[in-house]
């Protein structure tokens, strides 16, 4: 898998992918992985692909109710946002010093540091 947790990811496909303004620009979709599914393929994204949970209360939560929380989205869904230009690119890898390192096919930036 291309992506790993703390990668700034776009989203290229789904009900959330744009996100309109109040002049009707539609931008796409932006946040940070916060976590990776490698059994499954997914990926969960701050911000992106929020649901309603019904949650009866608990001790951890007196009141219960309705919650809102992110849910994973498929990583063929996502891609990486380039670090140079800002904007959505597949990913390739170098051999440097012999460690295989992730860089940006757009700028060819590195993605590791």
């Amino acid at each position: 898998m291309y992506i790993k947790a703390g990668d700034t990811v776009a989203v290229i496909a789904g009900r959330d992918q744009f996100v309109t303004d109040k002049k009707g620009n539609k931008t796409r979709k932006t946040g940070r992985v916060l976590r990776v599914y490698t059994k499954t393929d997914r990926v969960l994204v701050e911000g992106v692909n929020i649901i309603k949970k019904h949650q009866r209360p608990t001790q951890a939560n007196d009141k219960g109710g309705i919650i809102e929380k992110e849910a994973p989205i498929h990583v063929s869904n996502v891609a990486i946002i380039d670090p140079k230009t800002g904007k959505p690119t597949r990913v390739g890898f170098h051999e440097v010093e012999g460690k295989k390192v992730r860089y940006a096919k757009k700028s060819g930036e590195s993605l590791d540091k």
